[in-house]
């Protein structure tokens, strides 16, 4: 058993509490890994209101880290002890339907117990002061060690800066696989990007490296259409400068609507727009935010009827296990951005001042 530092959540609502714990050693097919670096995400913070109907408290969150695997439980041959690698929230067992089909990346080898908060056998690895403390989406990134499944895990370039990379375990490869995997945005085409945080800022990249000739970001916050323009955008807009809804003011700017339109906020009025600001007969709309439990998107279906798509992806569509390490290689070789996206760096011991900066959208 391995004593050290873990940021837990011990009800929603509240600050997270720096805490002693401990980590069991691996199981069979599970793997120990030292935790070095670990980012931020909305996800972390929707679980930790409260609002997650999968939301188990006491919980250690965080799901985009990035570490140094520390020992492996019996019959783990992927990875060793010593090997650099990132958690992952999808796993990718290679065997089940969804693992063998192109289509998707949604493996559901472990989905009910990690969505329990719980390792395959239906225990946890954790406790601090007596107690058992859940898992997070198979990765619990907040704590200096932590277990996850052989299969959550990808084994990366050694050489890769770990405090940079922790990010393309989330937000990154997420924004970046939506334009390039799930649109799959065409050369010279039009694109809107709605939300330009991490994630949509990924979505720009995605979109410029794809080769769209118009990107157009909208965010309310225009502090945020500096960066949004480094990352490839050509035009940022706000909702609040028209009177007109913003899929009318889209379809004017662009001649019908766009060919490709992304959602990576999480709100369903903007999914609504998204779609209605797409372009007659080939437009496609991908929703990439995550909304709240229980709310529905609604359109009219003469929108459909007229030729247009409406998409979802997760973790941009991309198999884990297969490509997170192409992902950090193409960082490495400098195809795809990943320093410019950190504008923080902090001790572990000030996560909440991390949050507090995400919320206040700096």
């Amino acid at each position: 058993v391995i004593k050290c530092k873990a940021a837990v959540a011990w009800e929603a609502g509240k600050p997270l509490s720096i805490e002693e714990v401990e980590v069991a050693p691996p199981k069979a097919h599970e793997v120990r890994i030292k935790i070095v670096a670990t980012a931020v995400c909305h996800t972390d913070a929707y679980t930790l209101s409260g609002a997650d109907p999968e939301g188990c408290f006491p919980v250690i969150l965080g799901h985009e880290g990035a570490g140094i695997v520390e020992s492996v439980g019996e019959g783990v041959t992927k990875v060793k002890k010593g090997d650099t690698v990132i958690p992952l929230y999808i796993p990718q067992c290679g065997e089940c339907k969804f693992c063998k089909n192109p289509k998707t990346n949604l493996c559901q080898k472990i989905r009910i117990t990690q969505g329990k908060g719980v390792m395959p056998d239906g225990t946890s690895r954790f406790t601090c002061k007596g107690k058992q403390i859940y898992h997070f989406m198979g990765t619990s990134t907040f704590s200096e060690y932590t277990v996850v499944a052989d299969i959550s895990v990808a084994k990366i370039d050694a050489a890769a800066p770990l405090e940079k990379v922790c990010l393309l375990g989330c937000g990154i490869s997420t924004g970046y696989g939506a334009a390039v995997n799930t649109a799959k945005v065409e050369p010279g085409s039009t694109c809107a990007v709605f939300g330009l945080g991490g994630v949509g800022l990924a979505v720009i990249m995605g979109c410029k490296i794809a080769g769209a000739s118009r990107i157009i970001g909208i965010d309310l916050n225009k502090d945020k259409y500096a960066k949004a323009k480094e990352f490839g955008a050509t035009e940022c807009i706000s909702p609040q400068d028209s009177k007109k809804p913003i899929q009318e003011v889209l379809v004017e700017m662009t001649d019908g609507g766009v060919d490709y339109s992304f959602e990576c906020i999480g709100n369903v009025g903007v999914m609504r727009a998204a779609l209605e600001a797409c372009h007659k007969g080939w437009g496609v709309s991908v929703i990439v935010g995550v909304a709240a439990a229980g709310q529905e998107i609604a359109t009219r279906p003469f929108q459909l009827v007229t030729g247009r798509t409406w998409k979802g992806t997760a973790f941009g569509g991309w198999k884990s296990v297969d490509n997170v390490p192409k992902l950090v290689t193409e960082y490495m070789s400098k195809k795809i951005k990943v320093d410019e996206f950190v504008t923080h760096t902090l001790p572990f011991d000030k996560i909440n001042e991390a949050f507090e900066l995400m919320h206040s959208g700096k």
